[in-house]
């Protein structure tokens, strides 16, 4: 597992790195929240311990920016024990805090408590239905192993129907839920539907996964 330390306290730095390393972790280090971004986007990071006072980015500004692309935990590292500070890295997306000084044994002891916790979230996130893989956590979908290039609304489309089989939902439950408003035009739910399933199924005029229910809206075939 790759591991970012995201201090600008060096010694603690080096010392994480050590203990991490000693436990077969590979550790990637910023001192400010420039490298940090820098080094999300170009490294394949998979756990982020984060500093809250950093030089150049509040840590906290920083965790809602990682946010905004990627899921990986992040574990916050303040010398702050006030409540309202655990409370506002929570809700700006950090999975765990710890205040300094801390005990490593306990810090490591969290990463893999975390670590168990968004493997288990993470596969709760994929669905395989006969030859369909849909992958939310990845926001990817794969028809025999090969995958297919979905837009945004038709994966969130594919998946709402996949991950509640059997159940139809009306163009305008679904409207609903992909759009979060009140629908304008139904229309576009029969435009996107189409689409899918030029993309998933082997005859669209017999559709092994997308079902029509005429006269009511669409449901995903249970597999």
């Amino acid at each position: 597992m790759n591991i970012l330390v995201v201090d600008d306290e060096k010694l603690i730095v080096k010392g994480l790195k050590h203990s991490l390393e000693q436990q077969g972790y590979k550790v990637f280090t910023a001192y400010n929240g420039s490298e940090a971004l820098k080094t999300v986007e170009e490294e394949k990071i998979d756990f982020i311990i984060l500093d809250l006072m950093l030089p150049d980015i509040d840590g906290m500004m920083l965790c809602k920016k990682i946010r905004e692309d990627h899921n990986m935990p992040i574990l916050m590292l303040t010398a702050k024990d006030g409540d309202y500070d655990k409370i506002l890295g929570f809700e700006f997306g950090a999975d765990d805090y710890m205040t300094k000084p801390f005990n490593v044994l306990e810090l490591l002891a969290r990463i893999k408590a975390i670590t168990r916790r968004f493997n288990t979230r993470k596969e709760s996130m994929i669905l395989t239905l006969g030859d369909l893989v849909i992958n939310y956590y990845e926001r990817r979908a794969y028809i025999k192993d090969k995958e297919i290039k979905l837009t945004q609304k038709e994966f969130e489309m594919l998946y709402l129907l996949a991950k509640n089989p059997g159940r139809v939902f009306t163009r305008e439950d679904m409207f609903h839920c992909i759009w979060e408003e009140e629908p304008l035009d139904v229309r576009t739910i029969d435009v996107h539907i189409k689409n899918i399933r030029e993309k998933i199924e082997d005859d669209i005029k017999n559709p092994k996964y997308i079902k029509t229910k005429w006269g009511v809206g669409y449901y995903f075939n249970k597999i």
